[in-house]
């Protein structure tokens, strides 16, 4: 397994990292065990969760496992989401930010998260308070590294020039949704991680199963997220998507490869990623992704890749200069 830096912390992580929302859910745990056995086997010391992944249970879950070995893994975790029914339960604000980093501490059985992230935007608290509330944490010892997920790339570096001005603990790593049948992140959040030195963790590199096939036209699917989730029906429904699916199982077959594999390691592969984030409802989904660890992905495979969708959009209007 290769390691890599996150972003400019010095802190050294496998290049995929096991992604833990199935966790206490869709994967008991007994098969979440199997599944964090089977990441530790391939060599991976980084592990992504959240408070909300099945009203922290999958947190729970989490810390059982790692017990033996907390100072071998890189734990993350979020917050934002509703955790209660209290009006106060949820968002960026100090009050629930503090009150949810010690209920995700006790869940996990840790004194501490490696990285911690803002799970969404708030666009009711004021991106200082949640700045400064993160900033004592880091000051109290209970997380090391602020981190953002979900967030525009204005909205990062709003952030990061707020953090500088202010003298706070600053975002070092980024969670954001990047597969081949979502290449949004390439436009604008890609380059800002590439420039500000951010590590960047992508979720849904198989575009939620999109990308192996599950979904293709005359497939007869009874269960899956597109399936059961509306909102995951809703991210994928353009027929782009479709058509990128076939085509790209199409050239995994081609070239002898599972698709899941290929298309973890076409994430993978891209010079501002660290590590993309591994999801599975059980061991035999989540195999043929930790392969990704070992495969090779050369810059003319990517580039083919690629090719299979139309081309990324530049940030602005002048197109003629995009190469420049």
């Amino acid at each position: 397994m290769e390691h890599r830096l996150i972003g400019r912390t010095g802190v050294r992580v496998s290049s995929l990292c096991l992604g833990t929302m199935a966790f206490g859910g869709d994967a008991d745990e007994a098969e979440s065990a199997r599944m964090y056995v089977a990441a530790r086997d391939a060599g991976i010391n980084f592990v992504d969760t959240a408070n909300v992944y099945n009203r922290g249970r999958s947190e729970e879950i989490v810390g059982r496992l790692i017990a033996g070995e907390r100072d071998s893994i890189v734990l993350t975790s979020k917050v934002y989401g509703r955790m209660g029914d209290d009006v106060n339960d949820g968002g960026l604000s100090r009050r629930h930010v503090v009150r949810e980093v010690e209920a995700s501490l006790r869940r996990l059985g840790s004194d501490r998260l490696d990285v911690y992230f803002v799970h969404k935007f708030d666009r009711v608290t004021p991106m200082e308070e949640t700045l400064r509330a993160l900033d004592d944490l880091v000051r109290r010892g209970l997380i090391l590294y602020p981190a953002v997920s979900n967030w525009a790339a204005w909205q990062i570096a709003k952030a990061l020039g707020i953090s500088a001005r202010e003298g706070v603990a600053r975002f070092e790593v980024i969670q954001p949704m990047y597969n081949l049948a979502k290449r949004q992140a390439e436009v604008e959040i890609l380059p800002l991680a590439a420039s500000e030195g951010l590590g960047v963790i992508p979720y849904s590199p198989l575009g939620a199963g999109l990308l192996v096939g599950r979904y293709l036209p005359g497939t007869v699917v009874t269960e899956g997220r597109l399936v059961d989730k509306p909102k995951y029906r809703q991210r994928y429904a353009h027929a782009l998507a479709s058509d990128v699916a076939q085509r790209f199982v199409a050239y995994a077959a081609e070239h002898d490869v599972h698709p899941a594999t290929l298309a973890v390691a076409w994430v993978r592969s891209h010079p501002a990623v660290t590590a993309p984030i591994l999801g599975a409802r059980n061991l035999e989904q989540l195999a043929p992704s930790l392969a990704a660890a070992t495969f090779t992905m050369t810059s003319e495979m990517r580039a083919e890749i690629s090719a299979l969708t139309p081309a990324v959009p530049v940030a602005h209007d002048r197109d003629e200069e995009a190469d420049e």
